[in-house]
């Protein structure tokens, strides 16, 4: 009895009248709140690289965003000291770069600040995890310059972890 003293005359359900048959109706609506994915990274290893030449690893991923404008913003943040972009070993640290891109198959992109979203990005996506055929939207590179790859010690694994913050515009 409590949930019909909450119904109102406002809805727009109509009732059936007593016969051999009976048809009533229901309004339906939906809503969902906005939501985006980022998805198909893949980790970043460069393994036995000539200090000499930089090295650059591009790979395409995909960013999903049911906004009406399919928009987006992305924030990056490395796990060194404030989150900047670096890779340790001990005490050891070389810095990192992160560029993006809003479309697949970028070798180079908007350079990322830690801890600073790039904004005004869309996505060509239309399903989640870039379902229906579309393999990527975007472009993740990432980069160590020379100079950098010369500071660091031989033999010796430097690592890190980027952390890709994607939020619906």
């Amino acid at each position: 009895m409590l949930a019909l003293a909450g119904a109102s005359a406002a809805e727009a359900a109509t009732q059936g009248s007593l016969g051999s048959t009976s048809t009533g109706t229901v309004q339906v609506s939906v809503s969902v709140p906005n939501r985006v994915q980022l998805s198909g990274l893949t980790d970043v290893a460069f393994t036995n690289q000539d200090p000499s030449v930089a090295a650059l690893n591009a790979q395409n991923v995909c960013v999903w965003s049911n906004t009406a404008t399919r928009g987006y913003n992305i924030d990056a943040t490395g796990s060194g000291a404030a989150g900047a972009f670096t890779l340790a070993s001990g005490a050891l640290t070389v810095p990192y770069s992160v560029q993006w891109a809003a479309s697949s198959g970028a070798v180079s992109g908007t350079a990322l600040t830690s801890g600073t979203a790039l904004a005004g990005l869309t996505s060509t996506a239309t399903n989640a995890g870039c379902g229906a055929g579309l393999a990527s939207t975007a472009s993740l590179i990432v980069g160590i310059a020379a100079a950098n790859l010369q500071s660091m010690q031989a033999a010796t694994s430097y690592t890190g972890t980027l952390t890709l913050l994607v939020a619906p515009e």
